[in-house]
């Protein structure tokens, strides 16, 4: 082992920084007694060198290495007591990855070794394990952070205006038959030109990556044959997951970002900083655990033998301590200086606010990010709870946060799946959820009705049970109250009935969420039907269950023309996309509200209506004319009038359109009908529309005379002659 020469170098920045000259080595450790630096051949398979880290400035030891250039591989071995009574879990046999690397090279594999203890001890974690796990853990890398970024600008698309669109890496290219074979799975197959073409074609404004941040597979699942698909088990919060890389070089992830911008596209990271992937007290010693396991990790006040876990992942990172802040904050802002992203969406974010317990909406981490000049202007999207006490936070997060509106999920499935009693928290979550959010305004919704975690689209009409034998845990993992509805039939089926209603449920989930307030986020895939197999808890299925099935149908093809025109209509009016909340009021001295809330007969729905059990079906005037909002450039918004019609009943439904104005009312969509384009049929004041059993339409005030001259619309005489409907177009008296 070769003996290299470092000269004292300096505290700041933290990590391994080269500066054109040498490369300067931060890291910190409050608790530590000494500290090596370790060099490793360009395999990173022998350490060739290993440095006794002398100098130390308020516990952040470091050295520079002159002549050191980008792609020299290292490590730490940090010396201390190992006393985990104490919470102290220093084992310098152990090589520890940077917490501030910003790449992080080779494979992963695992062995005893990378335990602290000896695992096969009848004293568990209290023993200790000489072993070197050198050989078998990946190697940090220095970078040269150089890139050419040109005009790149983040588009900044308006949260009004703003389409999420959540996404897997991998899963989304690695059978793209159009992506180049060597580019599949990668950041560099994201970035190419038949992906970004089918993002732009579907309209969405924003990409929502799962965890890209450096993480590690569990053993137990790598035991089983399994991996850590999803990545929610971060161990570098710098460096870009390798297994993306088509290049191996971190600068693939900034050409993805910079090739995504061109389009107008936004990149927003879901990041893990509630946990590591160092699990609880019988986990590995990866980085964290043996730098400095007193600092970085909430421990038991009465037995820091033990962590605190709020997140079910063993551990939870200890934001109280401003190190690890630090870390964080430095961590975000590296994404949004250096890689450019464009926003955050943080994984169980409850956890990261909780003061001695308690979640505290006043934490430090909500403050300091608050404060910061570059991440309080980027994207902050919350998950608002954790697994601790009082844990579910949704609603209660800080202004300058949108959050993962769980209740709009959960609402909308009860809906459209026929439950009774739930049109009044329908109608809430439709209009933004002002309940929750008044204090914000509708952008703070992130709604959804289906995300990586729970059932696909197609798995959530396809479905009342889930099916997790392939996870293998006895099909024991994952949630069990799906609101899910089969439509009759639980899973694959050829019957034509249940197939044609599976598609119209499908129809009415989307179209319920891109034509309601809030900002919408979509699953890849659900715009054209990607089942799991009824597997709603995927996280470690790395393969075809997962991954996007580009050979698609007529079926599929349809839904995605659907998804389409749902997202070109919204971006078209701005009416489903308002900046500020409906206020229920009526409009200048126009007697009419700017939304109103109306039943099948035609008219408002009284307070006692909006209990009853048994109703299903509701009307949403919103009145377009009355919009009082002002656009970027300061010119007052306008649109048309319209009219959702929802009905949960598995029966049809003559609703009598408003009365109130003397228009005509033309028929935009309606999702009973499987393939549709421009719809010509009108309907005049006053008149009946067959809403037909578990379906939605939208209707749009022409602003023409209402007199028409012929009995029925075509479209009630098609249902008619079909036997859908028995009971004529009804003429109201003036």
């Amino acid at each position: 082992m070769q003996t290299r020469t470092a000269w004292s170098g300096r505290p700041y920045p933290l990590g391994a920084t080269w500066d054109g000259r040498g490369v300067n080595f931060a890291l910190f450790s409050e608790h530590a007694e000494r500290v090596e630096l370790c060099l490793f051949d360009p395999r990173g398979a022998h350490e060739v060198a290993r440095i006794n880290v002398q100098k130390q400035a308020d516990h952040i030891w470091h050295a520079y290495l002159p002549e050191a250039r980008p792609g020299l591989l290292y490590g730490y071995r940090v010396h201390g007591p190992y006393d985990p009574n104490r919470g102290r879990r220093f084992n310098p046999h152990k090589l520890l990855l940077d917490p501030y690397a910003k790449a992080i090279v080779g494979q992963w594999r695992w062995t005893d070794a990378h335990f602290a203890f000896n695992v096969a001890s009848p004293d568990a974690d209290l023993s200790l394990d000489s072993r070197d796990n050198a050989c078998a853990i990946p190697k940090c890398a220095v970078i040269d952070p150089t890139f050419t970024w040109g005009d790149d600008q983040p588009p900044r698309v308006p949260w009004h205006e703003t389409i999420l669109y959540e996404l897997h890496v991998k899963g989304f290219t690695v059978q793209h038959p159009e992506v180049p074979a060597r580019l599949r799975g990668t950041y560099a197959g994201l970035a190419s030109a038949p992906v970004v073409g089918y993002l732009k074609r579907l309209g969405i404004t924003a990409v929502e990556l799962l965890p890209v941040h450096s993480f590690v597979d569990d053993r137990r699942l790598v035991e089983r044959g399994l991996c850590n698909y999803w990545g929610y088990n971060s161990i570098g919060y710098f460096a870009p997951e390798s297994r993306y890389l088509a290049t191996g070089q971190v600068n693939e992830f900034k050409t993805l970002v910079k090739t995504l911008h061109a389009a107008g596209i936004e990149v927003i990271l879901d990041v893990v900083y509630n946990h590591t992937g160092e699990g609880d007290h019988l986990g590995p010693s990866l980085c964290f655990r043996g730098i400095d396991n007193a600092t970085y990790y909430r421990l038991k006040q009465d037995n820091p033998r033990y962590y605190v876990d709020y997140t079910g992942c063993g551990n939870t990172l200890d934001t109280r301590h401003p190190r690890v802040l630090q870390l964080i904050m430095d961590s975000l802002r590296y994404w949004v200086l250096d890689m450019h992203v464009d926003g955050f969406r943080f994984d169980l974010a409850a956890a990261l606010a909780r003061g001695s317990d308690a979640v505290n909406p006043h934490s430090a981490f909500f403050d300091v990010i608050s404060r910061d000049p570059v991440l309080s202007q980027v994207k902050l999207i919350a998950e608002p709870w954790d697994l601790g006490a009082d844990g579910h936070q949704t609603g209660n997060f800080p202004a300058g946060w949108s959050e993962w509106n769980d209740r709009y999920r959960d609402a909308v499935r009860e809906y459209w799946k026929g439950s009774g009693g739930v049109i009044g928290e329908v109608a809430s979550r439709l209009t933004g959820s002002s309940d929750l959010y008044r204090h914000r305004g509708p952008h703070a919704s992130i709604n959804y009705i289906t995300s990586h975690d729970g059932f696909t689209l197609q798995d959530l009409v396809s479905h009342d049970s889930k099916h997790n034998e392939a996870n293998r845990e006895d099909n024991c993992d994952g949630q069990t109250h799906n609101r899910s509805w089969n439509c009759g039939a639980e899973g694959s089926t050829e019957d034509p009935a249940t197939l044609s209603l599976r598609a119209r449920q499908k129809r009415n989930f989307l179209a319920t969420l891109l034509l309601s307030q809030g900002v919408p986020m979509v699953l890849a895939g659900d715009e054209m039907g990607r089942s799991q197999g009824g597997n709603n808890n995927a996280y470690c299925q790395d393969n075809a269950t997962s991954w996007m099935n580009w050979n698609l149908t007529a079926t599929d093809l349809e839904l995605r023309a659907w998804v389409e025109r749902l997202i070109r209509l919204r971006r078209e009016h701005p009416l489903f996309r308002k900046r500020n909340f409906f206020q229920g009021r009526h409009l200048g001295d126009d007697w009419v509200k700017d939304i109103l809330w109306l039943h099948p007969r035609g008219g408002e729905i009284s307070d006692e209506e909006w209990s009853q059990p048994f109703a299903r079906c509701i009307g949403m005037y919103l009145a377009g004319h009355g919009l009082t909002e002002i656009d970027e450039r300061g010119r007052p918004v306008a649109d048309d009038d319209f009219l959702v019609l929802l009905n949960a009943h598995h029966e049809t439904i003559t609703f009598v359109l408003p009365s109130f104005q003397d228009s005509v009312w033309e028929v935009v969509l309606d999702t009973a009908f499987e393939a549709e384009t421009a719809v010509e049929e009108r309907y005049a004041s006053g008149m009946s529309y067959p809403l037909q059993g578990r379906s939605l339409a939208l209707l749009r005030n022409t602003g023409e005379c209402g007199c028409l001259s012929v009995e029925y619309s075509c479209r009630a005489t098609r249902l008619a002659k079909a036997g859908c409907f028995s009971g004529g177009v009804q003429i109201l008296p003036p």
